[in-house]
Protein backbone atom coordinates (compact mmCIF):
# COMPACT_ATOMS: atom_id res chain seq x y z
CA UNK A 1 0.00 0.00 0.00
CA UNK A 2 2.70 2.47 0.72
CA UNK A 3 4.56 1.59 -2.83
CA UNK A 4 1.18 2.55 -4.19
CA UNK A 5 0.79 5.62 -2.37
CA UNK A 6 4.08 7.10 -2.80
CA UNK A 7 3.65 6.17 -6.61
CA UNK A 8 0.27 8.41 -6.74
CA UNK A 9 2.12 10.72 -4.73
CA UNK A 10 5.33 10.96 -6.78
CA UNK A 11 5.82 14.47 -7.72
CA UNK A 12 5.96 15.36 -11.80
CA UNK A 13 6.56 18.83 -12.15
CA UNK A 14 6.49 22.03 -9.55
CA UNK A 15 6.21 25.56 -10.19
CA UNK A 16 6.44 27.61 -6.95
CA UNK A 17 3.39 26.49 -4.47
CA UNK A 18 1.57 24.40 -7.48
CA UNK A 19 3.06 20.62 -7.79
CA UNK A 20 2.12 18.06 -10.65
CA UNK A 21 1.57 14.80 -8.95
CA UNK A 22 0.92 11.09 -10.84
CA UNK A 23 -2.67 11.29 -8.77
CA UNK A 24 -3.30 14.58 -10.41
CA UNK A 25 -3.36 12.92 -13.81
CA UNK A 26 -4.94 10.00 -13.19
CA UNK A 27 -7.72 12.18 -12.14
CA UNK A 28 -7.48 13.85 -15.53
CA UNK A 29 -8.01 10.64 -16.89
CA UNK A 30 -10.98 9.19 -15.05
CA UNK A 31 -12.63 12.81 -15.56
CA UNK A 32 -12.50 12.87 -19.24
CA UNK A 33 -12.75 8.73 -19.19
CA UNK A 34 -16.51 9.23 -17.42
CA UNK A 35 -17.48 12.48 -19.28
CA UNK A 36 -16.51 10.05 -22.83
CA UNK A 37 -18.71 7.25 -21.32
CA UNK A 38 -21.19 9.71 -19.80
CA UNK A 39 -21.65 10.93 -23.61
CA UNK A 40 -21.78 7.47 -25.40
CA UNK A 41 -24.83 6.56 -22.47
CA UNK A 42 -26.91 9.49 -23.23
CA UNK A 43 -26.46 8.91 -27.07
CA UNK A 44 -27.53 5.03 -26.49
CA UNK A 45 -30.47 6.55 -24.28
CA UNK A 46 -31.51 8.98 -27.05
CA UNK A 47 -31.20 5.89 -29.74
CA UNK A 48 -33.64 4.22 -27.70
CA UNK A 49 -35.87 6.95 -27.42
CA UNK A 50 -35.60 7.10 -30.98
CA UNK A 51 -36.70 3.70 -31.66
CA UNK A 52 -39.81 4.12 -29.40
CA UNK A 53 -40.85 7.21 -31.30
CA UNK A 54 -40.95 9.15 -28.07
CA UNK A 55 -38.72 11.58 -29.37
CA UNK A 56 -37.83 12.28 -33.26
CA UNK A 57 -34.55 12.44 -34.87
CA UNK A 58 -34.43 16.23 -34.47
CA UNK A 59 -35.11 16.86 -31.18
CA UNK A 60 -32.90 14.27 -30.58
CA UNK A 61 -30.27 15.79 -31.78
CA UNK A 62 -31.04 18.92 -30.75
CA UNK A 63 -31.04 17.75 -27.02
CA UNK A 64 -27.81 15.58 -27.45
CA UNK A 65 -25.78 18.42 -28.63
CA UNK A 66 -26.71 20.50 -25.83
CA UNK A 67 -26.51 17.76 -23.23
CA UNK A 68 -22.84 17.13 -25.11
CA UNK A 69 -21.63 20.79 -24.59
CA UNK A 70 -22.64 20.91 -20.64
CA UNK A 71 -20.91 17.49 -19.96
CA UNK A 72 -17.76 18.79 -21.32
CA UNK A 73 -17.71 22.23 -19.53
CA UNK A 74 -18.09 20.27 -16.16
CA UNK A 75 -15.37 17.97 -17.06
CA UNK A 76 -13.28 21.17 -17.66
CA UNK A 77 -13.87 22.94 -14.49
CA UNK A 78 -13.55 18.99 -12.66
CA UNK A 79 -9.71 18.73 -14.26
CA UNK A 80 -9.06 22.40 -13.10
CA UNK A 81 -10.05 21.62 -9.54
CA UNK A 82 -8.12 18.14 -10.52
CA UNK A 83 -5.07 20.38 -11.27
CA UNK A 84 -4.75 21.57 -8.23
CA UNK A 85 -6.49 25.10 -9.40
CA UNK A 86 -9.63 27.01 -7.81
CA UNK A 87 -11.54 27.71 -10.34
CA UNK A 88 -13.43 30.62 -8.41
CA UNK A 89 -10.34 32.57 -7.40
CA UNK A 90 -8.97 31.39 -11.12
CA UNK A 91 -11.86 33.27 -12.47
CA UNK A 92 -11.71 35.96 -10.12
CA UNK A 93 -8.11 36.57 -10.91
CA UNK A 94 -8.57 36.57 -14.22
CA UNK A 95 -11.37 39.20 -14.37
CA UNK A 96 -9.79 42.01 -15.62
CA UNK A 97 -8.25 39.50 -18.66
CA UNK A 98 -11.78 37.98 -19.38
CA UNK A 99 -13.23 41.51 -19.35
CA UNK A 100 -10.92 42.33 -22.61
CA UNK A 101 -11.98 39.04 -24.14
CA UNK A 102 -15.42 39.44 -23.91
CA UNK A 103 -14.78 42.68 -25.58
CA UNK A 104 -12.66 41.33 -28.04
CA UNK A 105 -15.26 38.57 -28.93
CA UNK A 106 -18.50 39.49 -28.62
CA UNK A 107 -19.42 37.89 -31.76
CA UNK A 108 -18.40 34.75 -30.79
CA UNK A 109 -20.40 35.17 -27.51
CA UNK A 110 -23.27 36.36 -29.57
CA UNK A 111 -23.03 33.35 -31.84
CA UNK A 112 -23.15 30.70 -29.02
CA UNK A 113 -26.01 32.48 -27.86
CA UNK A 114 -27.63 32.27 -30.63
CA UNK A 115 -26.36 28.08 -30.84
CA UNK A 116 -28.27 27.07 -27.18
CA UNK A 117 -31.40 28.90 -28.52
CA UNK A 118 -31.25 27.54 -31.97
CA UNK A 119 -30.95 23.86 -30.56
CA UNK A 120 -33.48 24.74 -27.80
CA UNK A 121 -36.50 25.97 -30.32
CA UNK A 122 -35.64 23.38 -33.15
CA UNK A 123 -36.18 26.43 -35.26
CA UNK A 124 -33.80 24.34 -37.71
CA UNK A 125 -32.23 21.22 -37.35
CA UNK A 126 -30.26 18.60 -39.77
CA UNK A 127 -31.78 17.81 -42.22
CA UNK A 128 -33.74 21.34 -43.27
CA UNK A 129 -33.86 22.42 -46.12
CA UNK A 130 -33.61 26.46 -45.65
CA UNK A 131 -33.09 29.75 -47.90
CA UNK A 132 -30.98 32.38 -45.75
CA UNK A 133 -30.58 35.73 -48.39
CA UNK A 134 -31.11 34.01 -51.57
CA UNK A 135 -29.15 30.78 -50.74
CA UNK A 136 -30.77 27.67 -50.32
CA UNK A 137 -29.18 24.82 -48.59
CA UNK A 138 -29.44 21.60 -46.59
CA UNK A 139 -28.57 22.02 -43.02
CA UNK A 140 -25.85 19.28 -41.77
CA UNK A 141 -25.12 20.28 -39.03
CA UNK A 142 -26.30 22.92 -36.37
CA UNK A 143 -23.00 23.47 -33.75
CA UNK A 144 -22.67 25.55 -30.95
CA UNK A 145 -21.33 28.34 -33.02
CA UNK A 146 -22.03 27.96 -36.68
CA UNK A 147 -24.05 25.86 -38.40
CA UNK A 148 -22.99 24.64 -41.84
CA UNK A 149 -25.11 24.63 -45.25
CA UNK A 150 -24.93 22.30 -48.46
CA UNK A 151 -25.73 24.61 -51.19
CA UNK A 152 -27.35 23.01 -54.49
CA UNK A 153 -23.82 23.62 -56.01
CA UNK A 154 -22.03 21.41 -53.75
CA UNK A 155 -20.36 23.88 -51.84
CA UNK A 156 -20.54 23.62 -48.01
CA UNK A 157 -21.52 26.68 -46.30
CA UNK A 158 -20.90 27.90 -42.84
CA UNK A 159 -23.08 30.35 -41.45
CA UNK A 160 -22.80 32.05 -37.58
CA UNK A 161 -25.50 30.88 -35.67
CA UNK A 162 -26.54 34.85 -35.20
CA UNK A 163 -27.78 35.37 -38.79
CA UNK A 164 -30.16 32.32 -37.98
CA UNK A 165 -31.75 34.07 -35.00
CA UNK A 166 -31.57 37.61 -36.43
CA UNK A 167 -31.84 37.25 -40.32
CA UNK A 168 -35.27 36.34 -42.07
CA UNK A 169 -34.76 32.35 -42.31
CA UNK A 170 -36.91 30.35 -44.33
CA UNK A 171 -37.13 27.03 -43.25
CA UNK A 172 -39.19 25.04 -46.54
CA UNK A 173 -38.91 21.56 -43.75
CA UNK A 174 -41.16 22.77 -41.20
CA UNK A 175 -44.54 21.84 -42.74
CA UNK A 176 -44.12 18.17 -43.07
CA UNK A 177 -41.27 18.65 -45.64
CA UNK A 178 -43.72 19.36 -48.27
CA UNK A 179 -43.58 22.69 -50.01
CA UNK A 180 -45.74 23.99 -53.02
CA UNK A 181 -43.98 25.09 -56.25
CA UNK A 182 -45.24 27.21 -59.24
CA UNK A 183 -44.16 27.23 -62.72
CA UNK A 184 -44.92 30.02 -64.50
CA UNK A 185 -46.40 30.27 -68.42
CA UNK A 186 -47.46 32.74 -70.99
CA UNK A 187 -49.50 31.47 -74.08
CA UNK A 188 -51.00 33.31 -77.12
CA UNK A 189 -54.58 35.62 -77.44
CA UNK A 190 -56.96 33.27 -78.81
CA UNK A 191 -55.67 29.94 -77.36
CA UNK A 192 -58.18 27.40 -76.14
CA UNK A 193 -57.50 28.07 -72.24
CA UNK A 194 -59.30 24.66 -71.15
CA UNK A 195 -56.77 22.57 -73.14
CA UNK A 196 -53.84 25.04 -71.76
CA UNK A 197 -55.14 23.88 -68.07
CA UNK A 198 -55.05 20.44 -69.19
CA UNK A 199 -51.72 20.11 -70.75
CA UNK A 200 -50.25 21.88 -67.66
CA UNK A 201 -52.33 19.21 -65.15
CA UNK A 202 -50.94 16.27 -67.40
CA UNK A 203 -47.13 17.53 -67.16
CA UNK A 204 -47.57 17.72 -63.68
CA UNK A 205 -48.99 14.35 -63.03
CA UNK A 206 -46.56 12.90 -65.05
CA UNK A 207 -43.64 14.23 -62.79
CA UNK A 208 -42.59 11.66 -60.50
CA UNK A 209 -41.50 14.12 -57.73
CA UNK A 210 -45.08 15.61 -57.75
CA UNK A 211 -47.24 14.66 -55.19
CA UNK A 212 -50.74 13.19 -56.09
CA UNK A 213 -52.33 14.88 -52.89
CA UNK A 214 -52.47 18.32 -52.42
CA UNK A 215 -53.43 18.23 -56.06
CA UNK A 216 -51.41 20.68 -58.17
CA UNK A 217 -53.39 23.45 -59.58
CA UNK A 218 -53.58 26.16 -62.69
CA UNK A 219 -54.71 29.54 -62.07
CA UNK A 220 -55.11 32.04 -65.11
CA UNK A 221 -53.41 34.61 -63.70
CA UNK A 222 -53.54 37.81 -66.21
CA UNK A 223 -54.49 38.86 -69.64
CA UNK A 224 -50.84 40.29 -70.16
CA UNK A 225 -49.57 42.36 -72.24
CA UNK A 226 -48.60 39.63 -75.19
CA UNK A 227 -49.94 36.60 -73.85
CA UNK A 228 -52.76 34.98 -71.25
CA UNK A 229 -50.57 34.47 -68.47
CA UNK A 230 -50.90 30.90 -66.58
CA UNK A 231 -49.26 29.52 -63.10
CA UNK A 232 -49.07 25.80 -62.73
CA UNK A 233 -48.60 25.34 -58.80
CA UNK A 234 -47.80 21.40 -57.46
CA UNK A 235 -46.15 20.20 -54.44
CA UNK A 236 -43.57 18.32 -53.77
CA UNK A 237 -40.77 16.74 -51.17
CA UNK A 238 -37.90 17.00 -53.54
CA UNK A 239 -36.94 20.56 -51.63
CA UNK A 240 -33.13 20.70 -52.21
CA UNK A 241 -33.30 19.89 -56.41
CA UNK A 242 -36.56 21.53 -57.17
CA UNK A 243 -34.98 23.96 -59.88
CA UNK A 244 -34.34 20.52 -61.70
CA UNK A 245 -37.88 19.77 -61.13
CA UNK A 246 -39.04 22.81 -62.35
CA UNK A 247 -36.90 22.85 -65.10
CA UNK A 248 -38.34 18.95 -66.20
CA UNK A 249 -42.00 20.69 -66.49
CA UNK A 250 -41.15 23.58 -68.49
CA UNK A 251 -39.34 21.02 -71.05
CA UNK A 252 -42.46 18.64 -71.00
CA UNK A 253 -44.73 21.57 -71.16
CA UNK A 254 -43.02 23.14 -74.33
CA UNK A 255 -43.10 19.46 -76.18
CA UNK A 256 -47.11 19.04 -75.10
CA UNK A 257 -47.61 22.76 -76.40
CA UNK A 258 -45.70 21.97 -79.70
CA UNK A 259 -47.73 18.88 -80.08
CA UNK A 260 -51.18 20.52 -79.70
CA UNK A 261 -50.69 23.92 -81.38
CA UNK A 262 -50.40 25.99 -78.37
CA UNK A 263 -48.39 28.90 -79.29
CA UNK A 264 -45.71 30.79 -76.50
CA UNK A 265 -45.61 34.31 -77.93
CA UNK A 266 -43.05 36.67 -77.82
CA UNK A 267 -43.18 40.86 -77.30
CA UNK A 268 -44.15 42.57 -80.04
CA UNK A 269 -44.22 46.27 -80.85
CA UNK A 270 -45.91 48.24 -83.91
CA UNK A 271 -44.46 51.00 -85.15
CA UNK A 272 -46.40 53.72 -87.04
CA UNK A 273 -44.12 56.67 -88.72
CA UNK A 274 -46.65 59.85 -89.47
CA UNK A 275 -45.16 62.38 -92.27
CA UNK A 276 -44.83 65.97 -91.07
CA UNK A 277 -47.06 67.47 -93.04
CA UNK A 278 -45.50 71.20 -92.65
CA UNK A 279 -42.15 69.78 -93.89
CA UNK A 280 -44.22 67.95 -97.11
CA UNK A 281 -45.80 71.75 -97.65
CA UNK A 282 -42.23 73.36 -97.69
Amino acid sequence: MDKIKEFFEFELLSINDWELKVVNIVWLILIFGGAFLLKWLFRKYLNRLENKKSIDAGKSYAVYSVGTYFIFIIAIISSIDALGFNPTVLLASSSAILLGLGLGVQDLFKDMVAGFIILFERTVTAGDIVEITGIVGEVKEVGLRTTSLLTREGIVLIVPNSKLTNDNVVNWSQNNRVTRFRVDVGVAYGSDTSKVEKILLEAAKENKDVISKPEPMVFFQNFGDSSLDFSLFFFSRNLFRIERTKSDLRFVIDQKFRENNVAIPFPQRDVWFRNNPTKESE
